[in-house]
């Protein structure tokens, strides 16, 4: 089983930048993969980003590919996700995920952490 511990989320002004943190542990396999996922109020979690877990590959959704970098410290078990330019519509809970697919399909996914709350407002 894996489990993941979500930081670095908090208040930040329209054009700032944040960096979430997610520590991975456990049993870990080789080939699977994290993301990030987000979600607001009322509303479906989203993908995010995608790595894989040699980092090899990575994937970001189209609204998001210019501003956010998703990346790993495999030694360390942690993922990062480095936003910048945020705004106000990146306000959300940010969770980080477990999975064997490279996706950003929510169902793919079979271990979740807890949530970061990232609101963007000046």
């Amino acid at each position: 089983e894996v489990q993941l511990v979500e930081s670095g989320g908090g208040l930040v002004q329209p054009g700032g930048s944040l960096r979430l943190v997610c520590e991975v542990s456990g049993r870990t396999y080789n080939k699977w993969c994290l993301a990030w996922f987000r979600q607001v109020p009322g509303e479906g979690r989203e993908g995010v980003a995608v790595i894989t877990r040699d980092g090899h590959a990575t994937y970001a959704a189209r609204h998001v590919e210019d501003r956010f970098t998703i990346s790993q410290d495999v030694d360390k078990n942690t993922l990062y996700l480095q936003m910048n330019n945020l705004k106000p519509e990146d306000t959300a809970m940010y969770y980080c995920a477990a999975g064997p697919t490279f996706v950003l399909q929510v169902a793919a996914y079979k271990s979740w952490g807890q949530g970061t709350q990232v609101t963007v407002s000046s």
